[in-house]
């Protein structure tokens, strides 16, 4: 009899450590616990229990409070009985326009170019594999999602903005926006999926689903 609390992940043959380069074999770890290198003692992966299909969860999640975040002010501004209110992507076009050209670039690469394609990433891999299939490309997906988690800074971003909206509010009446409360439960989010995602989980059912392509292929031959 299966025990549950088991992982069903088949290990790797060989696991080389990321720190002193030994290579192992480790046995299948139960379901929350941790493999370590043992010589130095260094994680090697973590198991966790439907950890891709909580990450691919959270993601998509991520992505449609992304979509809300950039599609509403972030916050609205009133002095004088004159009210401005303004998206993310009105206040990068406002730093270019105010000739703040490098400054208005960063915004944007930091803020909406990087996080949006590591969420199109992560779905790209995550959601094939919920159907039991591996997408096209997906090794080029994973080395984008590993270059450019680093370059997301929306938790930066919005340090940036509580204490903006702080100082502002002894000049104006501040009105926090949608976008503002989407952005915050995004940071969450991404920090939760990126907590979830698990790389070993995601190449053992890589693996797993090709020897089962190739059995298939085999009887059929």
């Amino acid at each position: 009899m299966d025990n549950p609390f088991v992982s069903t992940v088949a290990p790797h043959p060989l696991l080389a450590c990321h720190d002193c380069d030994l290579l192992q074999r480790a046995p299948a770890p139960q379901i929350g616990s941790a493999v370590c290198c043992r010589r130095c003692g260094a994680r090697l992966y973590r198991v966790t229990r439907n950890g891709l299909d909580r990450c691919l969860a959270m993601t998509v999640a991520a992505g449609v409070l992304f979509v809300v975040a950039n599609a509403f002010p972030i916050v609205a501004l009133e002095l004088q009985g004159v009210r401005t209110a303004t998206t993310l992507f009105g206040a990068v076009r406002a730093l270019y326009a105010q000739h703040m050209e490098l400054v208005a670039a960063l915004v944007f690469f930091t803020t909406i170019l990087v996080p949006a394609l590591e969420l199109l990433a992560m779905s790209w891999m995550l959601g094939p594999l919920k159907f039991g299939r591996v997408a096209p490309w997906l090794p080029i997906a994973y080395r984008w999602v590993r270059i450019a988690r680093p370059w997301g800074m929306i938790e930066v971003f919005m340090l940036g903005v509580l204490v903006s909206l702080a100082k502002l509010s002894h000049l104006a009446s501040v009105e926090p926006g949608v976008a503002l409360w989407s952005f915050g439960a995004l940071v969450i989010l991404l920090a939760a999926a990126a907590s979830s995602f698990e790389p070993h989980e995601l190449w053992a059912r890589v693996d797993a689903l090709a020897t089962e392509a190739d059995e298939q292929s085999m009887s059929i031959a």
